[in-house]
Protein backbone atom coordinates (compact mmCIF):
# COMPACT_ATOMS: atom_id res chain seq x y z
CA UNK A 1 0.00 0.00 0.00
CA UNK A 2 1.06 3.37 -1.19
CA UNK A 3 1.92 6.10 1.64
CA UNK A 4 -1.01 8.04 0.20
CA UNK A 5 -3.72 5.60 -0.06
CA UNK A 6 -2.56 4.23 3.52
CA UNK A 7 -5.32 4.57 6.60
CA UNK A 8 -3.75 1.87 8.97
CA UNK A 9 -0.48 2.23 11.06
CA UNK A 10 2.64 0.90 9.30
CA UNK A 11 3.55 -2.00 10.93
CA UNK A 12 7.19 -1.66 8.96
CA UNK A 13 9.45 -1.42 11.98
CA UNK A 14 8.14 -4.93 13.62
CA UNK A 15 8.96 -6.29 10.33
CA UNK A 16 12.64 -5.03 9.79
CA UNK A 17 14.32 -4.79 13.13
CA UNK A 18 13.39 -7.88 15.45
CA UNK A 19 15.50 -6.24 18.51
CA UNK A 20 12.74 -3.68 17.99
CA UNK A 21 9.71 -5.94 17.56
CA UNK A 22 11.34 -7.70 21.09
CA UNK A 23 11.85 -4.41 22.96
CA UNK A 24 8.41 -2.95 21.49
CA UNK A 25 6.48 -6.31 23.22
CA UNK A 26 8.23 -6.12 26.60
CA UNK A 27 7.81 -2.64 27.01
CA UNK A 28 4.01 -3.05 26.00
CA UNK A 29 3.66 -5.99 28.37
CA UNK A 30 5.46 -4.76 31.20
CA UNK A 31 3.56 -1.14 30.76
CA UNK A 32 0.12 -2.38 31.35
CA UNK A 33 1.78 -4.23 35.23
CA UNK A 34 3.01 -0.34 35.36
CA UNK A 35 -0.20 1.18 34.48
CA UNK A 36 -2.29 -1.20 36.95
CA UNK A 37 0.06 0.14 39.81
CA UNK A 38 -0.48 4.11 39.55
CA UNK A 39 -3.83 3.08 39.41
CA UNK A 40 -3.99 0.84 42.21
CA UNK A 41 -1.77 3.52 44.17
CA UNK A 42 -4.16 6.45 43.90
CA UNK A 43 -7.31 3.74 44.69
CA UNK A 44 -5.29 2.53 48.32
CA UNK A 45 -4.11 6.08 49.15
CA UNK A 46 -7.50 7.44 48.67
CA UNK A 47 -9.40 4.21 50.47
CA UNK A 48 -6.60 4.64 53.70
CA UNK A 49 -7.23 9.18 53.49
CA UNK A 50 -10.55 9.22 51.62
CA UNK A 51 -8.17 12.60 50.75
CA UNK A 52 -8.23 13.62 47.17
CA UNK A 53 -4.75 16.08 47.61
CA UNK A 54 -3.20 13.12 48.83
CA UNK A 55 -3.76 11.30 46.04
CA UNK A 56 -2.32 13.99 43.51
CA UNK A 57 0.21 14.34 46.24
CA UNK A 58 1.65 11.18 44.48
CA UNK A 59 2.54 13.16 42.10
CA UNK A 60 3.45 16.19 43.29
CA UNK A 61 6.10 14.76 45.44
CA UNK A 62 7.63 13.28 42.86
CA UNK A 63 8.23 15.86 40.10
CA UNK A 64 11.73 17.48 41.55
CA UNK A 65 13.29 13.97 41.55
CA UNK A 66 11.67 13.41 38.25
CA UNK A 67 12.83 16.91 36.89
CA UNK A 68 16.67 15.74 38.13
CA UNK A 69 16.15 12.45 37.07
CA UNK A 70 15.72 13.06 33.25
CA UNK A 71 18.66 15.02 32.19
CA UNK A 72 20.58 12.37 34.61
CA UNK A 73 18.74 9.33 32.92
CA UNK A 74 20.15 11.00 29.44
CA UNK A 75 23.35 11.70 30.30
CA UNK A 76 23.94 8.01 31.27
CA UNK A 77 22.04 7.27 28.33
CA UNK A 78 24.58 8.91 25.79
CA UNK A 79 27.67 8.08 27.55
CA UNK A 80 27.13 4.81 28.44
CA UNK A 81 25.80 1.40 27.36
CA UNK A 82 21.78 1.83 26.20
CA UNK A 83 21.11 -1.43 26.98
CA UNK A 84 22.97 -1.24 30.07
CA UNK A 85 21.29 2.00 31.41
CA UNK A 86 17.90 0.20 30.65
CA UNK A 87 17.98 -2.84 32.26
CA UNK A 88 19.56 -1.09 35.36
CA UNK A 89 16.41 1.21 35.46
CA UNK A 90 14.03 -1.44 35.21
CA UNK A 91 15.95 -3.52 38.01
CA UNK A 92 15.30 -0.77 40.59
CA UNK A 93 11.42 0.10 39.34
CA UNK A 94 11.42 -3.60 40.16
CA UNK A 95 12.53 -3.68 43.78
CA UNK A 96 10.27 -0.45 44.19
CA UNK A 97 7.23 -2.76 42.87
CA UNK A 98 7.94 -5.26 45.66
CA UNK A 99 8.08 -2.43 48.71
CA UNK A 100 4.65 -1.62 47.44
CA UNK A 101 3.62 -5.29 47.80
CA UNK A 102 4.99 -5.35 51.23
CA UNK A 103 3.26 -2.42 52.05
CA UNK A 104 -0.46 -3.98 50.86
CA UNK A 105 0.50 -6.75 52.92
CA UNK A 106 0.84 -4.69 56.63
CA UNK A 107 -2.22 -2.58 55.31
CA UNK A 108 -4.30 -5.42 54.99
CA UNK A 109 -3.02 -7.15 58.27
CA UNK A 110 -3.88 -3.45 60.00
CA UNK A 111 -7.03 -3.00 59.23
CA UNK A 112 -8.85 -5.75 60.41
CA UNK A 113 -7.76 -3.63 63.57
CA UNK A 114 -9.43 -0.72 62.24
CA UNK A 115 -5.78 0.96 61.27
CA UNK A 116 -3.54 1.68 58.18
CA UNK A 117 -0.14 1.95 56.86
CA UNK A 118 0.98 5.21 56.47
CA UNK A 119 1.05 6.61 53.54
CA UNK A 120 4.21 8.26 53.14
CA UNK A 121 6.26 5.01 52.03
CA UNK A 122 3.61 5.11 48.90
CA UNK A 123 5.08 8.38 47.93
CA UNK A 124 8.63 7.04 48.85
CA UNK A 125 8.36 3.89 46.27
CA UNK A 126 6.28 5.44 43.47
CA UNK A 127 8.85 8.38 43.70
CA UNK A 128 11.41 6.14 43.12
CA UNK A 129 9.68 3.86 40.64
CA UNK A 130 8.89 7.04 38.79
CA UNK A 131 12.77 8.26 38.44
CA UNK A 132 13.43 4.70 36.87
CA UNK A 133 10.69 4.77 34.52
CA UNK A 134 11.95 8.08 33.02
CA UNK A 135 16.01 6.98 33.23
CA UNK A 136 14.81 3.92 31.11
CA UNK A 137 12.56 5.63 28.87
CA UNK A 138 15.04 8.19 27.56
CA UNK A 139 17.19 5.35 27.09
CA UNK A 140 14.86 3.43 25.06
CA UNK A 141 13.70 6.08 22.93
CA UNK A 142 17.12 7.33 21.99
CA UNK A 143 17.64 3.60 21.33
CA UNK A 144 15.01 4.09 18.05
CA UNK A 145 16.91 5.53 15.66
CA UNK A 146 19.60 3.09 16.13
CA UNK A 147 18.27 -0.07 15.25
CA UNK A 148 16.33 1.76 12.81
CA UNK A 149 16.64 3.58 9.72
CA UNK A 150 15.63 7.48 10.23
CA UNK A 151 12.45 7.38 7.85
CA UNK A 152 10.77 4.57 9.94
CA UNK A 153 11.04 6.62 13.04
CA UNK A 154 8.05 8.42 12.78
CA UNK A 155 6.17 4.91 12.45
CA UNK A 156 7.93 3.20 14.97
CA UNK A 157 6.27 6.37 17.47
CA UNK A 158 2.57 5.59 16.13
CA UNK A 159 3.77 1.93 17.09
CA UNK A 160 4.64 3.41 20.24
CA UNK A 161 1.36 4.95 20.79
CA UNK A 162 -0.83 1.42 20.31
CA UNK A 163 1.45 0.24 22.62
CA UNK A 164 0.59 3.01 24.72
CA UNK A 165 -2.83 2.35 24.21
CA UNK A 166 -2.90 -1.14 25.06
CA UNK A 167 -1.03 -0.10 28.21
CA UNK A 168 -3.48 2.65 29.83
CA UNK A 169 -6.31 0.74 28.14
CA UNK A 170 -5.58 -2.87 30.18
CA UNK A 171 -3.85 -1.64 32.90
CA UNK A 172 -6.39 0.54 34.54
CA UNK A 173 -9.26 -1.39 33.69
CA UNK A 174 -7.35 -4.65 34.90
CA UNK A 175 -6.21 -2.85 38.21
CA UNK A 176 -10.14 -1.67 39.00
CA UNK A 177 -11.29 -5.24 38.63
CA UNK A 178 -8.48 -6.58 40.66
CA UNK A 179 -8.28 -4.02 43.11
CA UNK A 180 -11.97 -4.44 43.77
CA UNK A 181 -11.95 -8.71 43.37
CA UNK A 182 -8.55 -9.51 45.20
CA UNK A 183 -7.35 -6.11 46.51
CA UNK A 184 -3.85 -4.53 46.14
CA UNK A 185 -1.46 -7.04 47.15
CA UNK A 186 -2.40 -9.07 44.07
CA UNK A 187 -2.64 -6.65 41.89
CA UNK A 188 1.36 -5.43 42.71
CA UNK A 189 2.12 -8.71 42.20
CA UNK A 190 0.47 -8.88 38.62
CA UNK A 191 2.67 -6.01 37.78
CA UNK A 192 5.93 -7.57 39.17
CA UNK A 193 4.72 -10.62 37.04
CA UNK A 194 4.39 -8.82 33.88
CA UNK A 195 7.82 -7.00 34.38
CA UNK A 196 9.46 -9.82 33.46
CA UNK A 197 8.72 -9.07 29.96
CA UNK A 198 10.30 -6.26 30.00
CA UNK A 199 13.38 -7.44 31.06
CA UNK A 200 13.35 -9.53 28.12
CA UNK A 201 12.94 -7.33 25.86
CA UNK A 202 15.76 -4.87 26.79
CA UNK A 203 17.89 -8.01 27.68
CA UNK A 204 18.19 -9.41 23.59
CA UNK A 205 18.97 -5.90 22.55
CA UNK A 206 22.72 -5.88 21.05
CA UNK A 207 25.13 -3.99 22.89
CA UNK A 208 24.55 -0.15 22.18
CA UNK A 209 27.74 2.29 22.98
CA UNK A 210 27.98 5.78 22.31
CA UNK A 211 29.05 6.65 18.95
CA UNK A 212 31.06 9.49 20.05
CA UNK A 213 34.06 9.73 22.70
CA UNK A 214 33.44 13.54 23.00
CA UNK A 215 30.10 13.11 25.26
CA UNK A 216 30.89 14.69 28.73
CA UNK A 217 30.03 12.24 31.95
CA UNK A 218 28.29 13.43 35.23
CA UNK A 219 27.14 17.14 35.76
CA UNK A 220 29.61 18.30 32.78
CA UNK A 221 27.38 15.74 30.58
CA UNK A 222 24.40 17.37 31.55
CA UNK A 223 24.98 20.97 31.21
CA UNK A 224 26.43 20.16 27.67
CA UNK A 225 23.13 18.39 26.74
CA UNK A 226 20.99 21.74 28.47
CA UNK A 227 23.31 24.30 26.71
CA UNK A 228 22.30 22.41 23.68
CA UNK A 229 19.05 22.64 24.02
CA UNK A 230 18.95 26.63 24.31
CA UNK A 231 19.97 26.68 20.64
CA UNK A 232 16.84 24.16 19.82
CA UNK A 233 14.17 26.42 20.00
CA UNK A 234 11.53 24.17 18.34
CA UNK A 235 12.39 21.32 20.69
CA UNK A 236 11.57 23.81 23.63
CA UNK A 237 8.73 25.13 22.34
CA UNK A 238 7.40 21.55 22.08
CA UNK A 239 8.04 20.81 25.68
CA UNK A 240 6.17 24.06 26.69
CA UNK A 241 3.64 23.13 24.35
CA UNK A 242 3.15 19.34 26.37
CA UNK A 243 4.22 21.28 29.97
CA UNK A 244 0.69 23.31 29.26
CA UNK A 245 -0.92 20.28 28.02
CA UNK A 246 -0.48 18.14 31.09
CA UNK A 247 -0.04 20.60 33.80
CA UNK A 248 -3.62 22.24 33.46
CA UNK A 249 -5.16 18.88 31.51
CA UNK A 250 -5.06 16.01 34.56
CA UNK A 251 -8.43 15.60 36.22
CA UNK A 252 -7.01 12.14 36.98
CA UNK A 253 -6.64 12.50 40.50
CA UNK A 254 -10.30 13.49 41.06
CA UNK A 255 -11.24 9.88 39.42
CA UNK A 256 -11.79 8.29 43.09
CA UNK A 257 -13.95 11.25 44.32
CA UNK A 258 -15.76 11.77 41.08
CA UNK A 259 -16.70 7.77 41.32
CA UNK A 260 -17.42 7.55 44.52
CA UNK A 261 -19.94 11.06 44.38
CA UNK A 262 -20.56 12.45 41.51
CA UNK A 263 -21.03 9.70 38.42
CA UNK A 264 -20.85 6.65 40.67
CA UNK A 265 -19.61 2.69 40.02
CA UNK A 266 -16.11 3.51 42.13
CA UNK A 267 -13.01 1.81 41.53
CA UNK A 268 -14.59 -0.11 38.37
CA UNK A 269 -15.61 3.50 37.28
CA UNK A 270 -12.08 5.00 37.80
CA UNK A 271 -10.75 2.01 35.57
CA UNK A 272 -12.87 2.80 32.71
CA UNK A 273 -12.33 6.10 32.66
CA UNK A 274 -8.51 5.95 32.26
CA UNK A 275 -9.00 2.93 29.69
CA UNK A 276 -11.19 5.26 27.41
CA UNK A 277 -8.60 7.81 27.35
CA UNK A 278 -6.55 4.89 26.16
CA UNK A 279 -8.88 3.77 23.93
CA UNK A 280 -8.61 7.00 22.54
CA UNK A 281 -4.90 6.65 21.79
CA UNK A 282 -5.15 3.26 20.66
CA UNK A 283 -7.89 4.34 17.97
CA UNK A 284 -5.56 7.57 16.68
CA UNK A 285 -2.34 5.13 16.32
CA UNK A 286 -4.30 2.37 14.80
CA UNK A 287 -5.43 5.21 12.01
CA UNK A 288 -1.98 6.78 11.64
CA UNK A 289 -1.59 6.14 8.28
CA UNK A 290 -1.95 9.72 7.27
CA UNK A 291 0.49 11.02 9.54
CA UNK A 292 3.19 9.88 6.66
CA UNK A 293 1.29 12.90 4.61
CA UNK A 294 1.63 15.79 7.24
CA UNK A 295 4.58 18.09 7.32
CA UNK A 296 3.45 21.11 8.87
CA UNK A 297 3.83 19.29 12.52
CA UNK A 298 4.31 22.39 14.65
CA UNK A 299 0.52 23.44 13.00
CA UNK A 300 -0.66 19.99 14.16
CA UNK A 301 0.66 19.75 17.63
CA UNK A 302 -1.44 23.10 18.33
CA UNK A 303 -4.15 22.36 17.01
CA UNK A 304 -4.07 18.89 18.72
CA UNK A 305 -3.75 20.15 22.13
CA UNK A 306 -6.36 22.69 21.14
CA UNK A 307 -8.74 20.02 20.57
CA UNK A 308 -7.36 18.16 23.88
CA UNK A 309 -8.44 20.94 25.97
CA UNK A 310 -11.65 21.25 24.62
CA UNK A 311 -12.13 17.92 26.31
CA UNK A 312 -10.88 18.08 29.42
CA UNK A 313 -13.23 21.60 29.89
CA UNK A 314 -16.18 19.02 28.99
CA UNK A 315 -15.47 16.78 31.52
CA UNK A 316 -15.38 19.50 33.88
CA UNK A 317 -19.05 20.30 32.15
CA UNK A 318 -20.24 16.75 32.96
CA UNK A 319 -18.71 16.96 36.68
CA UNK A 320 -20.62 19.73 37.16
CA UNK A 321 -23.77 18.84 36.05
CA UNK A 322 -23.27 15.44 37.97
CA UNK A 323 -22.73 17.90 41.33
CA UNK A 324 -25.97 19.41 40.62
CA UNK A 325 -27.67 16.64 40.59
CA UNK A 326 -28.35 15.72 37.13
CA UNK A 327 -27.32 11.96 37.35
CA UNK A 328 -29.65 11.25 40.42
CA UNK A 329 -28.43 9.38 43.02
CA UNK A 330 -24.82 7.61 43.16
CA UNK A 331 -22.58 5.44 44.99
CA UNK A 332 -19.34 4.11 45.70
CA UNK A 333 -20.35 0.50 44.04
CA UNK A 334 -20.81 -0.29 40.21
CA UNK A 335 -24.50 -1.12 41.22
CA UNK A 336 -24.80 2.79 41.83
CA UNK A 337 -23.46 3.63 38.57
CA UNK A 338 -25.20 6.52 36.46
CA UNK A 339 -24.94 5.40 32.89
CA UNK A 340 -25.47 8.73 31.50
CA UNK A 341 -23.25 10.34 33.52
CA UNK A 342 -20.48 7.73 32.62
CA UNK A 343 -21.40 7.83 29.23
CA UNK A 344 -20.58 11.11 28.92
CA UNK A 345 -17.21 11.10 31.08
CA UNK A 346 -16.24 7.81 28.92
CA UNK A 347 -16.80 10.34 25.53
CA UNK A 348 -14.43 13.15 27.13
CA UNK A 349 -11.33 10.82 28.17
CA UNK A 350 -11.59 9.16 24.45
CA UNK A 351 -11.56 12.48 22.70
CA UNK A 352 -8.90 13.21 25.26
CA UNK A 353 -6.51 10.17 24.71
CA UNK A 354 -7.05 10.70 20.71
CA UNK A 355 -6.16 14.21 20.35
CA UNK A 356 -3.38 13.90 22.90
CA UNK A 357 -1.63 10.98 20.54
CA UNK A 358 -1.42 12.97 17.78
CA UNK A 359 0.60 15.82 19.75
CA UNK A 360 2.95 13.23 20.97
CA UNK A 361 3.67 11.34 16.99
CA UNK A 362 4.40 14.16 15.70
CA UNK A 363 6.62 15.85 19.01
CA UNK A 364 8.68 12.42 19.44
CA UNK A 365 9.64 12.85 15.32
CA UNK A 366 11.18 16.42 16.18
CA UNK A 367 13.11 15.27 18.94
CA UNK A 368 14.54 12.04 17.12
CA UNK A 369 14.77 13.20 13.57
CA UNK A 370 16.27 17.27 14.53
CA UNK A 371 18.30 15.92 17.10
CA UNK A 372 22.17 14.25 16.68
CA UNK A 373 23.25 10.98 18.17
CA UNK A 374 25.20 12.35 20.62
CA UNK A 375 22.62 14.12 22.45
CA UNK A 376 19.46 12.43 21.76
CA UNK A 377 20.00 10.47 25.55
CA UNK A 378 19.84 13.96 27.11
CA UNK A 379 17.05 15.66 24.97
CA UNK A 380 15.38 12.87 25.52
CA UNK A 381 15.81 12.51 29.18
CA UNK A 382 14.38 16.03 29.20
CA UNK A 383 11.50 14.91 27.46
CA UNK A 384 11.03 12.38 29.37
CA UNK A 385 11.25 14.56 32.76
CA UNK A 386 8.63 16.78 30.86
CA UNK A 387 6.13 14.21 29.48
CA UNK A 388 6.29 12.20 33.28
CA UNK A 389 6.88 15.27 35.26
CA UNK A 390 3.94 17.64 33.62
CA UNK A 391 1.29 15.38 34.54
CA UNK A 392 2.64 14.84 38.39
CA UNK A 393 2.62 18.74 38.36
CA UNK A 394 -1.07 18.56 36.78
CA UNK A 395 -2.10 16.32 39.35
CA UNK A 396 -0.47 18.52 42.34
CA UNK A 397 -2.81 21.17 40.28
CA UNK A 398 -6.03 19.12 40.09
CA UNK A 399 -5.59 18.27 43.75
CA UNK A 400 -5.13 22.25 45.11
CA UNK A 401 -8.15 23.03 42.93
CA UNK A 402 -10.30 20.12 44.15
CA UNK A 403 -10.06 20.89 47.57
CA UNK A 404 -9.66 24.35 47.00
CA UNK A 405 -13.17 25.56 44.88
CA UNK A 406 -14.53 21.79 43.97
CA UNK A 407 -14.32 18.32 41.81
CA UNK A 408 -15.68 20.08 38.48
CA UNK A 409 -12.71 23.15 38.97
CA UNK A 410 -10.03 21.34 37.49
CA UNK A 411 -10.93 20.07 34.56
CA UNK A 412 -13.13 22.81 33.42
CA UNK A 413 -10.45 25.90 34.38
CA UNK A 414 -7.88 24.01 33.33
CA UNK A 415 -9.16 23.15 29.82
CA UNK A 416 -10.03 26.22 28.82
CA UNK A 417 -6.54 27.95 30.09
CA UNK A 418 -4.99 25.11 27.71
CA UNK A 419 -7.05 26.07 24.71
CA UNK A 420 -6.24 29.95 24.91
CA UNK A 421 -2.49 29.93 25.84
CA UNK A 422 -1.72 26.93 23.01
CA UNK A 423 -3.95 29.54 20.75
CA UNK A 424 -1.62 32.89 21.94
CA UNK A 425 1.41 30.97 21.56
CA UNK A 426 0.56 29.22 18.17
CA UNK A 427 -0.16 33.25 16.50
CA UNK A 428 2.70 34.73 18.06
CA UNK A 429 5.50 32.13 17.54
CA UNK A 430 5.51 31.59 13.96
CA UNK A 431 9.01 29.64 13.43
CA UNK A 432 7.41 27.09 15.39
CA UNK A 433 3.99 27.05 13.41
CA UNK A 434 5.45 26.85 10.09
CA UNK A 435 7.88 23.40 11.18
CA UNK A 436 8.17 21.62 8.27
CA UNK A 437 9.26 17.69 9.09
CA UNK A 438 10.86 17.50 5.23
CA UNK A 439 13.44 19.86 6.13
CA UNK A 440 13.97 19.23 10.49
CA UNK A 441 15.18 22.47 12.10
CA UNK A 442 16.05 22.24 16.04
Amino acid sequence: MTETKRRFVDLTPLKVSPAFARLWIGAGLSGIGAQMTIMAVGLQIFDITHNTFMVGLVGGIALIPMLFAGPWGGMLADSQDRRTVILGAITVSFISTIGLVALSITDAGLEADGSSVAVWPFYVFTTISAMAYIISGAARMAVYPRILKLEDVPKANALSGISMGIQYTVGPALAGVLVATSGFTVTFVVDMILMLAGFFGVFTLPKIPPLHDAVAKGWDGIKQGLAFLRSAPNIRTSFLFDIIAMGLGRPYAVLPAVAATVIGGGPTTVGILTAAAAVGTFSTSLLSGPVARINRFGLAIGRAITVYGAFIALFGVVVLAGMLGAFGKVGNTWSEVSVLGLGLATLCFVGMGASDEVSAIFRSTILMTAAPDEMRGRLQGVFYSVVAGGPRLGDLFTGLMAVSIALWAPALIGGLGIMVLITVLLRTNQRFRNYDNRTPEL
